[in-house]
């Protein structure tokens, strides 16, 4: 496969920033308990920038990633994804946002279980409206460049724990998105799969020009990215550039 041309993946070329989360606060209430998850968070993030976001369990962390991707509601704060603040849009429009300008890979890699690799892929891409035979065709490529070709054909439950992950991969790359967002990407393989997943991810951070956030509780992974930001207790206690 060619090496993928380095255009922005984006909706907003203009900007320099891909996101920006501004005074993040999020407070869940159940009954007369609440209780504060975040508290005034703010970074920005660059086009092609890598981060990492780690603290310990209960920090926030997961909290904030569905914050900044549109899949949780703000408490207070705005943020701002290619351009468009979130809270401003319909859940038409936020959905639309997601598709267009993220992707995101979880720990566990939520592949759809009745489809094969090259379905799962193309899924983004079709849900986009994109015909038929262009999303096999950019699935298919995206495949390829993860180590996949001869596996397009096999569902998830034939593909070992890191080929499903280089999977997960691939789909949230598949639309060129502005930036990545992964919740614990590597957290459920060994060391040797996670590296390998892990170096894909930088490789792919260089070759496509995508940016990355990546929650991790792993820290030599965390010193391969860019940036590292550290909550604690809910509250950005530093920011580690590198």
């Amino acid at each position: 496969m060619n090496k993928p041309a380095m255009n922005r993946p984006s909706d907003n070329p203009a900007s320099e920033h891909v996101l920006r989360a501004s005074r993040v606060a999020k407070t869940y209430a159940e009954g007369g308990l609440r209780t504060e998850v975040l508290s005034d968070v703010s970074f920005t993030l660059k086009r092609g920038e890598t981060m990492a976001i780690v603290g310990a369990s209960g920090s926030g962390k997961s909290t904030l990633l569905h914050l900044i991707g549109g899949l949780d509601t703000l408490t207070a704060g705005e943020v701002e994804v290619d351009g468009r603040v979130l809270s401003t849009l319909s859940d038409a429009e936020r959905g639309r946002v997601r598709n267009r300008s993220l992707g995101f890979i979880y720990q566990f890699h939520h592949l759809l279980p009745e489809f094969t690799a090259l379905e799962n892929v193309c899924m983004p891409l079709l849900i986009r409206g994109t015909a038929i035979a262009q999303a096999q065709q950019q699935a298919m490529a995206l495949l390829e460049r993860v180590g996949l070709a001869a596996r397009t054909h096999h569902k998830p439950s034939e593909l070992s724990g890191g080929e499903r992950q280089r999977c997960a991969v691939a789909r949230a790359l598949v639309t060129r998105p502005a930036c990545v967002l992964g919740d614990e990407p590597t957290g459920n393989l060994d060391e040797g799969n996670a590296a390998q997943v892990y170096g894909l991810m930088l490789e792919l951070n260089r070759e496509i020009g995508t940016s990355f956030i990546l929650v991790t509780h792993d820290p030599r992974l965390a010193a391969r990215m860019d940036r590292t930001l550290v909550l604690h207790n809910g509250v950005l206690q530093d920011s580690v550039v590198r």
